[in-house]
């Protein structure tokens, strides 16, 4: 991150201390540069890439651009403003913060637990859901099948009734239809969260000799 730094413009800095006034050169940090919204969502100038349990943005940078200094380049393209809260954990991370978050509520049971247990416990429901599946069977057709996972609250999930039901349409067509309840742990809650943040854009590489020139000519004005 150094060096990125070293793009930026000087400015002046005036301090004063016992009466006396210095003045110091400082780095202008309210100098910005961003990709444009188009060029984010122009697939033709990125490739999806899934980080893995031993990425870290220098890696990253390192792998495709040539340089872990150019880290920034794979953080700005992706939003990514602090990359302690918007990276996808490491498995032994993940474990910890969960264990950590949730170490109160598992000191509240009887007998306490850690925080890990208490929250991958089905006993503390993060959210609960309805799951429709639907399976259309056509004649001398393959079977065509649709999952819809739709959130409800506890009432409605303790009511929900478990259900299969077949229907045959005037064209033939025979549907099942099962109605399934599930529940989402804390555990399973923090983890698709974490998971979700895997899935970000890499610029292409032969974009990026032209952006360094860019953002040098715009950064230092």
């Amino acid at each position: 991150m150094a060096n990125f730094f070293n793009y930026y413009p000087k400015t002046y800095y005036t301090s004063g201390a016992n009466n006396v006034t210095s003045l110091d050169t400082v780095t202008n940090l309210i100098a910005r540069f961003g990709f444009e919204k188009e060029l984010k969502e122009n697939s033709s100038t990125f490739y999806p890439y899934s980080i893995k349990d031993s990425d870290t943005p220098e890696i990253i940078a390192a792998k495709y651009y040539d340089s872990p200094e150019r880290h920034w380049i794979v953080l700005m393209f992706n939003d990514i403003i602090d990359p302690q809260y918007d990276w996808p954990l490491r498995s032994n991370q993940f474990i910890r913060y969960v264990n950590d978050k949730y170490a109160s509520n598992g000191a509240t049971e009887s007998p306490a637990v850690t925080g890990l247990a208490w929250a991958q416990s089905g006993a503390h429901p993060h959210s609960f859901y309805k799951i429709t599946t639907r399976t259309q069977s056509i004649y001398n057709s393959d079977s065509k099948t649709v999952t819809e996972t739709i959130r409800i609250d506890e009432d409605a999930h303790t009511a929900l009734q478990v259900t299969s039901n077949n229907f045959t349409l005037q064209d033939g067509t025979k549907i099942v239809e099962n109605v399934t309840k599930n529940i989402k742990t804390y555990y399973e809650f923090e983890n698709d969260l974490n998971e979700s943040k895997r899935e970000i854009r890499l610029l292409r590489k032969e974009y990026v000799s032209p952006l360094l020139e860019e953002f040098k000519k715009m950064i230092s004005r």
